[in-house]
């Protein structure tokens, strides 16, 4: 069997630009994966990331030896070793395409491929529940929604705004006092409202000087918080060290950390409690695998991180199945409520999910089946050997 076409597909309406991938062999079976550079910029140069790896190195290639042309990408594309989220986006999309059409062939799920599933159904957490809620009531209204739906974990960012592009982070490293004071107060009026018994995460995405996250972590501590995400930019370990010995609620991290090797940087130093691999940008499926073994060796969590289109829950689906220390997986149940926002399975996966609980399929690959008829117009690019 030989890749003998690739077709990229660039979704560009709505917020989000879901980045697809599809490889078809010879001999008819197909495998589809997705670069999770949905959000934020970076989906053409994803694009084209995969077309120049597809072009090089997998066109005429095995598609059944991942493990081989995952070593080609990585060893030979240059800008792999020490790369970050554009090259790993790119192998990412690949590899989950490569471990499709190899569970096809065989007729058994990726997870079967990687040891078997450990569980039937998968926990997951609502993110992207708040809507435009910028006051306390108005995110503890919000909350009502998720709880009603079933979830008993909901994740939020206390110091973003929105504007009509969306969701926006801290600018130059700062807030003031009021601002740090209406973020406090807006996780206490949640915390009020959801009870005891619902987890709390809070993402901070790196916005704040190392001192100015220490001292708002401690006035969280209070409120019961399950984790408190990416309190440091993701490439400082020394701070993120720094603040997980000052605060004394989890941290984690990983949604910006590509491969082994970057997590390395944080396993070594214990800097976090939980690790975020995407399957979408971390170097894909395998590497989540190999990431989880180093992490239960370092006596940490995995909750893997997934924001894009219904492919990469799908994908995450595989390997959340089949990791030890799996934690949770990250949702956003209402995407597509948003406008502009095209749906590119015929099966999502969120639509299956039941009182925080997603089931695990026994369907061949990643489970997942494109919409043709929805990609086709977004058509990127095809090359055929």
């Amino acid at each position: 069997m030989k890749v003998d076409t690739v077709n990229i597909y660039l979704v560009t309406t709505g917020k989000l630009h879901p980045v697809v991938v599809e490889l078809v062999t010879d001999e008819g079976i197909t495998g589809i994966g997705e670069a999770a550079i949905a959000y934020g910029l970076g989906g053409t140069a994803a694009a084209g990331m995969i077309k120049d790896l597809c072009e090089r190195m997998i066109l005429g290639g095995d598609p059944s030896r991942i493990e081989a042309l995952w070593s080609e990408m990585y060893d030979h594309s240059f800008w792999a070793k020490g790369g970050g989220a554009i090259v790993f986006a790119g192998i990412s999309a690949i590899e989950q395409a490569l471990w499709d059409i190899k569970g096809k062939a065989l007729g058994v799920p990726v997870y079967e491929l990687l040891g078997g599933k450990m569980r039937d159904k998968v926990r997951v957490y609502a993110n992207g529940w708040y809507g435009a809620a910028q006051t306390p009531a108005q995110l503890a209204e919000a909350a009502e929604r998720p709880l009603r739906d079933g979830y008993s974990a909901l994740k939020c960012y206390p110091l973003a705004s929105t504007d009509a592009n969306g969701l926006r982070h801290v600018s130059s490293r700062s807030v003031d006092r009021d601002f740090a004071n209406l973020a406090f107060e807006k996780i206490k009026a949640l915390r009020a409202a959801v009870g005891p018994k619902v987890e709390i995460m809070l993402d901070l995405s790196g916005g704040l000087t190392t001192a100015e996250t220490i001292r708002l972590c401690r006035r969280f501590e209070e409120l019961d918080i399950a984790w408190i995400e990416e309190p440091a930019d993701p490439f400082d370990v020394g701070a993120l060290t720094k603040i997980s010995e000052r605060v004394n609620i989890p941290i984690a991290v990983g949604e910006r950390i590509y491969t082994r090797h970057g997590f390395r940087k944080i396993f070594e130093p214990h800097a976090a409690d939980i690790v975020q691999p995407d399957v979408g940008n971390t170097g894909g499926i395998m590497e989540i695998k190999k990431i989880a073994a180093m992490a239960e060796a370092y006596n940490m969590r995995v909750a893997p991180h997934n924001c894009g289109s219904a492919l990469s829950t799908a994908a995450a689906l595989q390997i959340s199945s089949c990791i030890a220390n799996f934690m949770t997986l990250e949702i956003y149940p209402y995407f597509p409520e948003r406008p502009g926002y095209v749906q590119l399975l015929e099966n999502p996966p969120e639509e299956r999910i039941k009182d925080g609980f997603l089931d695990v399929p026994g369907d061949p690959g990643l489970g997942a089946t494109l919409s043709m008829d929805r990609v086709q117009p977004f058509l990127w690019a095809r090359c055929a050997t």
